[in-house]
């Protein structure tokens, strides 16, 4: 922002995004990829059917983004967190874990393994664990055709970026896994960071509550633009976003005479 200042001559601090809130920065930043994911997992288990006060989650990578999503899964729809992992690898304990009580283990020891009264996974097992809702969170590729047919969650939430390859895609759908695709999942950050911008550039910042309420409905919305676009064209989740995407491209460009 500073660099930005010097070059320009200007102070905008919409440049950048991320920022403290005593910088411009936004409240609610801190867990908006998570909550935002977690806004979709709501109205995807609405389709699949699924009360999430009885659901179970086991979460695959536990940085910010996995530590929130264990955190908001449980504080905010009361699910039950069987699973969590990190680099080292997982932990499982059928009765539910207390995702703070992890992270706090995890800062200690430098991981989530040997947390009291668990079991130690690995992280491929975490993958084929028998859940509700599975939320890859970590690293990429980590579903792929080897072991996508092993996948037994109903809700695939992809906050990871790219956690499934192309082929294991089309084994999930096949299987008939409600796939949450990353484009769509994990925008949440994205969209708060919108958020700042459009703060910074009124210079009149929201608080904590109205952050939450703006992305509820922007992910919302988002959700079931691309199931509907999805039950349109026949098509799975991922592709149906691609195509949305692909649409507003095209209407843009027709409307400002470019094609």
């Amino acid at each position: 922002m500073d660099e930005y200042s010097k070059i320009t001559g200007k102070n905008q601090f919409g440049v950048i995004t991320g920022k403290p809130l005593s910088l411009g920065g936004s409240a609610g930043r801190d867990d908006a990829t998570a909550r935002g994911g977690w806004y979709t997992i709501r109205e995807a288990a609405k389709e699949c059917s699924i009360d999430l006060k009885k659901a179970t989650v086991a979460v695959q990578g536990y940085g910010n983004a996995g530590y929130y999503a264990a955190y908001l899964a449980k504080s905010l729809f009361g699910c039950k967190i069987v699973a969590v992992s990190d680099s080292k690898g997982g932990i499982f304990c059928r009765q539910g874990l207390d995702p703070e009580a992890v992270r706090e283990h995890k800062t200690k020891t430098g991981s989530v393994i040997n947390f009291p009264n668990t079991k130690t996974i690995s992280n491929g097992d975490l993958l084929e664990l028998e859940v509700d809702i599975l939320i890859p969170a970590g690293l990429e590729n980590v579903i792929t055709e080897k072991n996508a047919s092993n996948i037994k969650a109903k809700i695939d939430a992809e906050l990871a970026n790219g956690p499934t390859t192309p082929k294991a895609d089309d084994v999930l759908y096949k299987n008939g896994v409600h796939v949450i695709p990353d484009l769509l999942c994990n925008a949440g950050g994205v969209a708060v960071s919108y958020f700042e911008m459009v703060q910074n550039f009124y210079m009149h910042y929201w608080d904590e509550k109205e952050v939450h309420h703006r992305l509820d409905k922007k992910m919302t919305v988002a959700y079931h633009s691309v199931l509907n676009t999805s039950r349109k064209y026949n098509i799975n989740m991922r592709q149906a976003a691609y195509v949305i995407a692909v649409e507003r491209v095209v209407e843009a460009m027709k409307l400002r005479g470019w094609v």
